[in-house]
């Protein structure tokens, strides 16, 4: 695992429209039920502009940072070794239909547990006018090799 990953950034993705489709199809995969995530009037009588995306919708986002550090020839990470261990959010506001979103990602942390590596990263989101929407913070997992060798 290359430690010379911790405190990388990366650029920030390209803006990523939320279409409220979208957020009706999460909501129906993650079994969020409320109905400010798929009914346009629930969401407006509860204040918002649009459908409310479940909080965990900003995986969608997040994860075209991961793809990011992913691709970067010297971190050390293979895919077929590595497991999402952990995942966290931390909002300023909820995402909603509309919302016109951008993340940027940078590596926090690397430690060693057993052979294997942990990386924490945060990708904070936020949204046209630049003002942040949340913080996802995800844990990589990188097993060994065949060996037994670091990955």
């Amino acid at each position: 695992m290359n430690n010379e990953l911790v405190g990388r950034e990366f650029p920030p993705t390209d803006p990523y429209l939320v279409g409220r489709e979208k957020v009706r199809e999460f909501a129906r995969a993650v079994f969020a039920d409320a109905p400010q995530h798929t009914d346009l009037a629930a969401a407006r009588a509860a204040g918002y502009a649009d459908v409310v995306a479940p909080p965990t919708f900003a995986m969608v986002i997040q994860d075209l940072t991961l793809q990011q550090l992913l691709a970067e020839p010297d971190s050390g990470i293979v895919l077929a070794r590595t497991i999402h261990a952990e995942q966290r959010f931390t909002y300023s506001r909820p995402i909603v239909a509309g919302d016109e979103l951008v993340a940027k990602l940078s590596v926090t942390g690397i430690r060693t547990l057993g052979g294997n590596a942990m990386i924490t990263s945060d990708a904070t989101i936020t949204d046209a006018a630049g003002a942040h929407v949340v913080t996802a913070t995800s844990v990589l997992l990188v097993g060994q090799d065949a060996e037994g060798e670091d990955a």
